[in-house]
């Protein structure tokens, strides 16, 4: 067994935006899951420009966020809102619907820890690519 280490920042990102919803626009990209790294995790790193915002959506596993740069507003299914900026952490159960959006005027960076080795993601929004509700890991379908 050994370590699987990766350089994120040399990671190409996936442009995703929201059908009909030119708010939902952010840049993302898999690091590590079941099969590629891992056997009981999945993990992500994605970007939000100022003023853009994920999508609502529901996870089909526990996730765990860590916000390394810039500001953003955790808005979840409850109606509350959360600020969250770099250092923040927090964890959304399954299956809670939440949107975060970047409230500031840099660029949102963080990594999305997944208790799953493979999972998908639900979205309000058709995202393009792939013109779908759904997203997840590469090895979702098996």
């Amino acid at each position: 067994m050994k370590a699987t280490i990766v350089d994120t920042r040399k990671l190409e990102r996936v442009n995703i935006r929201g059908e009909g919803d030119p708010g939902v626009r952010w840049n993302g990209a898999f690091v590590l899951y079941g099969g590629h790294g891992t056997t009981e995790s999945s993990t992500i790193v994605y970007e939000i420009e100022p003023g853009g915002r994920l999508g609502w959506h529901t996870d089909a596993t526990e996730e765990t966020q860590y916000i390394f740069a810039g500001t953003g507003e955790l808005q979840l299914e409850d109606g509350s809102k959360n600020q969250v900026g770099p250092g923040s952490v927090f964890v959304l159960p399954t299956p809670m619907r939440h949107d975060l959006v970047n409230t500031g005027s840099e660029t949102l960076r963080a990594v999305a820890f997944f208790a799953a080795a493979m999972f998908t993601q639900t979205f309000d929004n058709v995202m393009l690519p792939p013109k779908t509700h759904v997203l997840g890991t590469p090895n979702r379908n098996g």
